[in-house]
């Protein structure tokens, strides 16, 4: 984590520090003024109902090192003590964390897409920790205050710093991606989230691309190659070194799946006119494409073949996406329930055609779609037509649209207002070859419906 003097921090950043203070050393920083460790920066935001510089000299008294004070705080500021004055403690931070990821020099690896962050910086982490010291962004601490914390907890013994960049709008990736400058800035697909905040798929692209608007000027985009939206953003591109992945026979890296089972995917990629093939003990055959991204970053940082297959042999991914459980009758039971898009829901649904067994999809609302929720439910339901998913449930109020539909191409569905409902439901039907996927956005909270069916 940073370890610096308040003199250095000067040098780095736009702020005023008392001359007699700038010998004072600050090991870490931190946001919460309830758990401050000896030594740390403590760093308040003045919001709208709660001005957080009220927790300043608390924070000092407990052990922090100095505090940011934002210079139109209306809050009396702690006398006699290290402050550090600043006129926007959120644009210091940003820019604290830009000096510091410029100063320890790690190899930066951006990630955003609509789908499959959080699996491709799991991937990327294998693949490459067997060569080197890696840090990746845990949880969601994607935004313009988390990516900047999660770059000032890395060590000076950081090689590689792989950083997930989110968004709710415009304009915020491309803050993202001017503080981390990546060496590598990945887009894994442009799906529907976020449809309420930019109005279009097309509008999510855009704000997706904003990726390299930091990219450095021998930074390699990889990005998906099926995506025409995608594609055409890239054309507009002058200099910029870019790979295009993903199954059409055009992309810079094809794509092919080869065996597809509950141990995991069996593909290979055609690269420069070699041909290499690959397992990971992962299901879904859109992980083929989080995969590759890893694979080829690999590549290019000089890891070899047969390492990355190791490291892909052992590939543990967060909890929650694509996690299987075997119940105590046998049955197969799919975590998913992290989060969920159209998109993403569809890939699960592809994913459940390739497996054998009677086939239960549990599907919750998909939040944040806007105007287009009831369709873009309802295009899901459509998208089961003739997949021999033998069973549909859906959990929500938006998810009724799906329902509405799917039953018309499954052998049962029902559509559920109560989760108890749909767990009694699923327990007294749950049979030994069963599978079951469950799935929906985080603030369905459906993992619940996994727990009753493993315990």
């Amino acid at each position: 984590m940073i370890n610096i003097s308040l003199k250095q921090l000067t040098d780095w950043i736009s702020c005023e520090v008392e001359t007699r203070f700038l010998d004072v050393m600050i090991q870490g920083v931190t946001i919460d003024s309830r758990h401050i460790e000896a030594g740390q920066l403590f760093i308040p935001f003045k919001g709208e109902n709660v001005d957080g510089h009220r927790f300043s000299a608390q924070a000092l008294q407990d052990g922090a090192a100095a505090t940011f004070f934002q210079k139109d705080s209306d809050i009396e500021p702690p006398k006699d003590k290290p402050i550090i004055w600043v006129e926007d403690t959120l644009i210091a931070l940003q820019e604290l964390a830009k000096a510091y990821i410029r100063y320890i020099d790690p190899t930066v690896i951006a990630v955003t897409g609509s789908n499959g962050k959080t699996t491709t910086k799991d991937m990327l982490e294998n693949t490459l920790s067997a060569n080197y010291n890696v840090k990746k962004t845990q949880g969601n601490y994607n935004n313009e205050i988390g990516m900047p914390l999660t770059i000032l907890q890395l060590s000076p013994e950081t090689q590689i710093s792989i950083l997930e960049m989110g968004m709710s709008g415009f304009g915020e990736i491309e803050l993202l991606s001017r503080i981390a400058q990546p060496d590598f800035a990945v887009i894994t697909n442009i799906g529907e989230s976020h449809m309420q905040d930019l109005g279009s798929r097309e509008g999510i692209a855009r704000a997706k691309f904003e990726i390299v608007s930091g990219l450095k000027k021998d930074g390699v985009l990889l990005y998906d190659g099926d995506e025409p939206l995608l594609t055409a953003l890239v054309d507009t591109l002058d200099t910029r070194n870019t790979i295009s992945i993903g199954t059409g026979l055009q992309n810079d890296m094809h794509c092919e799946i080869h065996a597809h089972d509950a141990t995991g995917i069996t593909f290979s990629l055609n690269h420069n006119g070699t041909t290499q093939r690959y397992h990971i003990p992962v299901i879904g055959t859109h992980n083929m494409r989080n995969a590759a991204i890893a694979i080829c970053i690999a590549e290019k940082l000089g890891v070899c073949q047969q390492v990355i297959q190791q490291q892909l042999d052992q590939l543990a991914l967060t909890e929650m996406r694509m996690q299987q459980f075997i119940a105590q009758n046998g049955a197969t039971v799919i975590n998913d329930a992290y989060n969920a898009s159209p998109t993403s829901m569809r890939a699960a649904i592809d994913t459940m055609t390739q497996m054998v067994g009677r086939k239960i999809l549990v599907f919750g609302d998909v939040l944040e779609l806007g105007p287009q929720s009831e369709q873009l439910h309802a295009n899901v339901g459509a998208y089961l037509e003739n997949k021999q998913i033998n069973m549909l449930f859906t959990y929500g109020e938006a998810s009724y649209a799906l329902y509405e539909e799917g039953k018309n191409h499954v052998d049962e569905a029902q559509h559920f207002v109560s989760k108890t409902e749909l767990i009694q439901k699923l327990t007294a039907l749950f049979q030994p070859d069963d599978i079951v996927l469950v799935k929906g956005s985080r603030g369905m909270k459906l993992e619940a419906v996994v727990e009753a069916l493993v315990k």
